[in-house]
């Protein structure tokens, strides 16, 4: 099983920036990916960001070039620098891993941290 910490959320204002992170413990074999989901209000789960082993990091065409998703392998952490933010980025911020005990696999999604952008 895993257990995620996420921190970072708060209020921005348009054009400003906050940094996201999320450790992860539990008794996990090993992590394969991480990143990050945004549900924003009144709507459905939406994929933000991901970086896996062995793989250049994802992202939404929505978020590229504004936002960047980086790992600590040894931490098992994972950040999320958002910059240049719009009221559109304005969602609950969930950790995302992908990890496996023994040969199965699982994913999960934490509780989130809340990113309000408005001015």
């Amino acid at each position: 099983q895993v257990q995620v910490v996420e921190s970072g959320g708060g209020l921005a204002q348009p054009g400003g920036s906050l940094r996201l992170s999320c450790a992860a413990s539990g008794s996990f074999w090993g992590i394969h990916a991480m990143g990050w989901y945004r549900t924003p209000p009144g709507k459905e789960r939406q994929f933000v960001a991901v970086t896996s082993s062995g793989n250049s990091p994802n992202y939404a065409d929505s978020v590229k070039g504004r936002f960047t998703v980086s790992r600590d392998n040894a931490k098992n952490t994972v950040y999320l620098q958002m910059n240049s933010l719009k009221p559109e980025d304005t969602a609950v911020y969930s950790c995302y891993v992908r990890y496996s005990e023994g040969d199965v696999r699982y994913e999960y999604w934490g509780q989130g941290t809340l990113v309000t952008v408005s001015s």
